[in-house]
């Protein structure tokens, strides 16, 4: 072992002392106390030598593994609201800050980043995501953030040209007529231009598709081959002729993308990548993967081979869906058997080998009955469930969560449905209690003052989305302006206390951009610019910014050890491009991160700091429209 300065040369004396010729005689007294003084040197070298190595050792131990200087912290936390920098140890918040404190944490092994005066918030966390359900994700064209429908049309121009015989050109959810210049959807005439040789299918939400003249002849449109799905409808032109817009809701689509060719295996994992690095672009650190058509256990052995390797860039707790084969099915009872037969697991147990909540089995939902799914199509009128049924469902399946302390999360939109669900939820806690088990509605767009009191009264949360965002134009049309600007109600929600989050509830439904969500909480405008929020029904930036951090960490049950940046809490914080809190409401949408840190690791970086984001594998496949145009529109 080597030693620096003092340590050195207190060595090198000792070593010199012990090569000085003593003679061989009888030793006399001046003799002995020379002796004795060189075996007092010795000693006091050997424990100066050891205690210097010791106190280097430890000083490699306390001293910090990042940190991060020259920044606008916002910690979220009352205590310390704000900071200039911060120091990770272990995957935890080791201290928060002046530079001068934080600077004496440094060692040799320490990296320093200089935020250069850049805004620092808590990583966000999307408490209602589907990662899971978009295992294709790579096959897909994002039209996420695009601009102008003029360039969503070259994009899909320029992807058919790499697309190779036998696959097709899909765009699948995401984005919005409204975000458009032109403010429209495409023609049909406009989409067969741009991709004549390949099937196409462009979807809007759970709302409608259009389909190109090969995608129709590929999927059978008014034959016996295509899925006899309720509620499906076709536009017909003057002749009677299919046009190949179709209409339905969530099943019709499921149903569709079952028709189209399916990724490998090793797509998959690869399409997961590719939407996790896209998340980790704007900040995104944690996730609630909140079910899909790739069930536990199966979809798990792709989140497995991330795992296996600490190569999962978000932390991901999920809740299970079980759609089941085909056909009428009891989802509660499939889930109990998955969860205790098929795969047994606990509520809470932690599949990721390593890393703190990184997969974690967090309950049943969001959909735990086909019958009493109210799908959020707002091009349509609401879909309002019989009271009875709703009733009987309660009775008869969420019961059995509640008796065997499963939590559950229900796909709930409008409030002609929470009432009945809350009368039976009331009930059943009257003779099975809830007791602290956590549950929530998802969506509850619609939700009532009175309905939110109940929920709060039973313990339960609301996990709201940001679909108004993109679709309020289209939701004013059916309902009307009024009924918009408090859709949701969130000032009201906001000042309840109820354990509140904002999700995505991406990659279909709408972007998983959450800075569009917070632009539109804040400035009250839907993608369009048009007035989505009334006045007294928006949230500071700093409320805004807690549905997705400390309000978000409930859901996932992590509320003392996330939202915050704050000793003790894990290292998940993001360093801005630009300053939340200050620039314009407009530039708000347009936020994105530079480097984004999970477990005190970067997983994402740009411009200063590009050369620490990981290197990820090849994008699978080599045509997939993700490697020539991102994650989302603008991405370098």
């Amino acid at each position: 072992m080597t030693f620096r300065n003092g340590v050195a040369r207190r060595l090198h004396l000792s070593h010199a002392r012990k090569s000085i010729p003593i003679t061989a005689r009888e030793p006399g007294p001046q003799s002995r106390e020379f002796q004795s003084i060189k075996r007092i040197l010795i000693a006091l070298a050997t424990v100066s030598s050891f205690s210097a190595a010791h106190a280097q050792t430890s000083q490699e131990q306390r001293g910090a593994d990042l940190i991060v200087i020259n920044a606008k912290i916002f910690t979220g936390s009352r205590a310390q609201p704000e900071a200039s920098a911060l120091a990770v140890k272990d995957g935890r918040i080791y201290s928060v800050a002046s530079d001068a404190e934080i600077l004496a944490l440094k060692s040799s092994a320490t990296k320093v980043v200089d935020a250069r005066s850049r805004r620092v918030i808590p990583g966000i966390i999307d408490a209602h995501i589907h990662v899971l359900n978009d295992l294709a994700y790579n096959y897909n064209v994002r039209w996420d953030g695009v601009p102008s429908l003029k360039r969503g049309l070259a994009m899909l121009s320029e992807q058919a040209a790499r697309t190779p015989e036998g696959q097709w050109v899909k765009v699948i959810g995401g984005w919005s007529p409204y975000q458009f210049e032109e403010n429209r959807f495409p023609t049909l005439e406009e989409l067969q231009k741009a991709v004549p040789d390949r099937p196409l299918i462009v979807q809007y939400a759970y709302n409608q598709a259009f389909l190109n003249k090969r995608a129709m002849e590929t999927l059978g449109v008014g034959t016996d081959r295509f899925p006899k799905v309720p509620d499906t409808e076709f536009d017909r032109d003057d002749r009677g002729n299919f046009t190949g817009v179709v209409r339905g809701y969530t099943w019709l689509f499921l149903a569709l993308e079952s028709m189209v060719p399916q990724p490998t295996f090793d797509e998959q994992v690869s399409s997961m990548i590719s939407s996790i690095h896209g998340l980790n672009r704007f900040g995104v650190t944690s996730i609630i993967d909140n079910g899909g058509r790739w069930p536990y256990p199966e979809a798990q052995a792709r989140v497995d081979v991330l795992a296996r390797d600490n190569r999962l860039n978000v932390r991901m707790p999920f809740v299970d869906l079980q759609l089941g084969n085909g056909g009428p099915v009891n989802m509660v009872d499939l889930e109990v058997e998955a969860i205790t037969k098929t795969a047994p697991i606990s509520t809470g147990q932690n599949l990721h080998p390593t890393l703190e909540h990184g997969h974690e089995y967090r309950g049943a939902g969001e959909v735990l009955s086909g019958e009493v799914h109210d799908h959020e199509n707002f091009d349509r009128p609401a879909v309002i469930i019989k009271p009875e049924t709703m009733k009987r469902f309660v009775e008869q399946d969420v019961s059995k969560l509640v008796k065997r302390r499963v939590p559950f999360r229900l796909h709930i939109t409008y409030n002609e449905n929470i009432t009945p669900f809350l009368d039976a939820l009331e009930e059943v806690n009257a003779t099975i209690p809830l007791d602290g088990l956590k549950w929530s509605l998802e969506h509850a767009e619609t939700i009532s003052p009175e309905n939110i009191q109940r929920v709060k009264n039973l313990g339960g949360g609301i996990a709201l989305d940001a679909k108004m965002a993109l679709h309020a134009d289209g939701f004013i049309k059916t309902y009307g302006r009024e009924k918009a600007l408090y859709t949701p109600r969130l000032s009201k929600l906001k000042d309840s206390g109820i354990p509140l989050a904002m999700t995505t509830d991406a990659f279909r439904a709408a972007t998983y951009n959450p800075w569009v969500a917070l632009s539109w909480m804040v400035s009250g405008k839907s993608v369009s610019g048009s007035e989505a929020l009334a006045s007294d029904n928006r949230l500071s930036r700093t409320d805004a910014l807690k549905l997705f951090t400390t309000g978000a960490a409930w859901f996932m049950n992590t509320e003392s050890e996330m939202g915050q940046i704050a000793p003790g809490n894990l290292a998940d914080f993001a360093i801005l491009d630009r300053d939340y809190f200050s620039v314009p409401e407009e530039e708000i949408k347009s936020v994105s991160s530079v480097l984004t840190v999970m477990d005190g690791r970067v997983v994402y970086g740009a411009k200063d700091y590009s050369a620490l984001t990981p290197q990820l594998p090849p994008i699978l496949p080599a045509w997939s429209p993700v490697k020539y145009f991102g994650t989302y529109y603008g991405e370098k």
